[in-house]
């Protein structure tokens, strides 16, 4: 099993006024030639959303995009026609495919929080899509709880994304054990600590560290105290 530590203070912090931001990987004006992506997964943005503010209308394509809200709201529009509002624990999909407009506003009064992932997909110039699911904490608590998954496979709670990758959430209480299991020979996972603290093998991470594994089959993450995670476990060749 290899691994590479990525420190929360090491990451690309910028302040835009209306947007305050923390890149794990290069993004914008911040760039690292040591941080471009972990295999296919290219962007994770730490955001933070001023009140009556966000991103305006813009386009993509061909990049498969999931936000994850942590406080907050935020207001979703598209030239697909979607209108939707987003809350803590619910996630977004878009498969921007041959190209796709759209915005991400704040329309509250309170600051919103989220994270922005960006995967590189295995297939080209797909029609764009778009969807949104709530995902119940109690069905987290010390396990695993899938959110994304390829489009490849029909079973489970996951949204699908054109990539052979899966995402989980998971939040311990202090002092527990959670085994995870590579889904796909090959694959690399990406274990980042939306808060507390937790140990694998000898590394220690805190709120918002994450560590990046390859060459396992499985591994074991240790609570040190009550702690939230997202892991991605994604192909490491493009």
């Amino acid at each position: 099993m290899q691994t590479v530590l990525y420190k929360a203070n090491q990451r690309g912090f910028v302040n835009h006024g209306w947007l305050k931001a923390a890149h794990s990987f290069s993004f914008g004006s911040w760039y690292n030639a040591d941080k471009i992506r972990f295999g296919m997964l290219r962007v994770l943005n730490d955001d933070e959303i001023a009140p009556h503010q966000g991103f305006s209308e813009h386009p993509h394509d061909n990049m498969e995009i999931i936000t994850l809200v942590q406080e907050g709201e935020l207001k979703h529009k598209d030239s697909m026609g979607n209108e939707m509002i987003m809350h803590p624990n619910e996630v977004q999909v878009m498969s921007a495919g041959s190209g796709i407009l759209h915005s991400e506003i704040n329309p509250s009064a309170s600051i919103t929080k989220l994270f922005q992932i960006w995967v590189f997909p295995n297939q080209k110039n797909v029609t764009p899509r778009y969807e949104q699911k709530k995902y119940l904490p109690e069905n987290r608590k010390n396990k695993w709880q899938e959110i994304i998954k390829p489009h490849t496979q029909t079973e489970g709670e996951g949204i699908f994304i054109y990539q052979e990758a899966w995402f989980y959430l998971c939040d311990l209480e202090e002092n527990q054990n959670i085994t995870y299991t590579q889904k796909k020979a090959g694959n690399g996972a990406y274990v980042f600590v939306i808060n507390g603290e937790i140990k694998i093998q000898s590394q220690t991470l805190q709120t918002r560290d994450a560590i990046g594994i390859t060459d396992f089959s499985e591994f074991i993450i240790h609570s040190t105290s009550k702690s939230c995670l997202l892991l991605i476990e994604v192909p490491m060749n493009l």
